[in-house]
């Protein structure tokens, strides 16, 4: 298949990139030209800011794919402005579980409904995160219900390639003796690892699907485990004080996704052993030098 990425050069996009070309896709990658790729020339590139329409214009003017994942849509307008000049046969956005307002226990797809909710035609600026991500999700509902659509919700993604170090902060913390302010060290969050996020997407590619998803780890995890982790590993205990150095997860509480939709789909997301720890580990390691 013929397949777009927007987003593909960093984090999950890149394991989403690797998939598709393990897979024998022909992929395209938009980019605005900020961040180098190891791609090669197993992937085709356009240079392009998707907020310069009249770049936009010139840049897809003519073209078709069989799909096109955007992994990048913060705002209502910024699936405006694919929409209205790239033509696909299937869109696929990459959205949040941020999306719901209230975090809950087993939370499933039908917790947010973009088609009844009100539409606010808007750039990244206009919105916090979570409101952006429902603006997208709306305006792919009720303003392109024409167009065949996948929507893929995902839980907290770490990796080794997360570049907000959002994870990592508590392992440097704790390494490195640095107090820090943690608010909901009890709290359980859902998870994925950057590779099983792109993993996922790619496997969609041959699914015909048209319909709101989530995947996550099948276990959820609490702060106060991690810091028990690299505690036990390293020998250093957490400095924890009501200090300004405030944890990046602060002020989330409990939550969880059903993955019904996605398991009964084929697809089951490494568990926490699998991956996380041997993260955690790895961060160790960074943390030391």
């Amino acid at each position: 298949m013929n397949i777009l990425v927007l987003g593909g050069t960093r984090y999950f996009g890149i394991h989403l990139v690797n998939d598709l070309l393990a897979m024998g896709h022909n992929v395209t990658i938009a980019t605005r030209g900020q961040t180098p790729d190891t791609f090669g020339d197993q992937v085709t590139r356009i240079h392009v800011d998707r907020n310069d329409l009249k770049a936009m214009k010139q840049a897809f003017q003519g073209s078709t794919y069989d799909i096109v994942y955007d992994n990048i849509a913060y705002c209502s307008n910024d699936v405006k402005n694919i929409l209205n000049f790239v033509h696909c046969n299937r869109y696929i956005l990459t959205s949040t579980v941020s999306v719901y307002k209230e975090n809950d226990m087993n939370m499933r797809e039908c917790y947010f409904d973009s088609d009844k909710y009100r539409l606010l035609m808007g750039n990244r600026d206009d919105f916090d995160y979570g409101e952006g991500k429902r603006q997208a999700e709306s305006v792919l509902t009720q303003v392109y219900a024409f167009q065949k659509a996948a929507i893929v919700r995902f839980p907290f993604v770490f990796g080794e390639d997360d570049y907000t170090k959002r994870l990592y902060y508590y392992v440097e913390h704790i390494v490195q003796g640095k107090p820090m302010y943690i608010d909901n060290l009890d709290a359980e969050f859902p998870l994925i690892s950057s590779k099983d996020a792109g993993g996922f997407l790619a496997f969609l590619s041959n699914k015909r699907l048209n319909e709101v998803i989530q995947t996550a780890s099948p276990e959820t995890l609490t702060l106060q485990e991690v810091i028990g982790y690299v505690e036990t590993k390293t020998g250093k205990k957490a400095i924890l004080t009501e200090c300004d150095d405030k944890a990046p997860l602060n002020g989330f509480t409990s939550f969880s996704i059903n993955c019904d939709k996605a398991k009964k789909k084929g697809y089951k997301c490494q568990s926490l052993k699998q991956w996380l720890y041997p993260l955690l580990d790895t961060y160790i390691e960074e943390a030391k030098k």
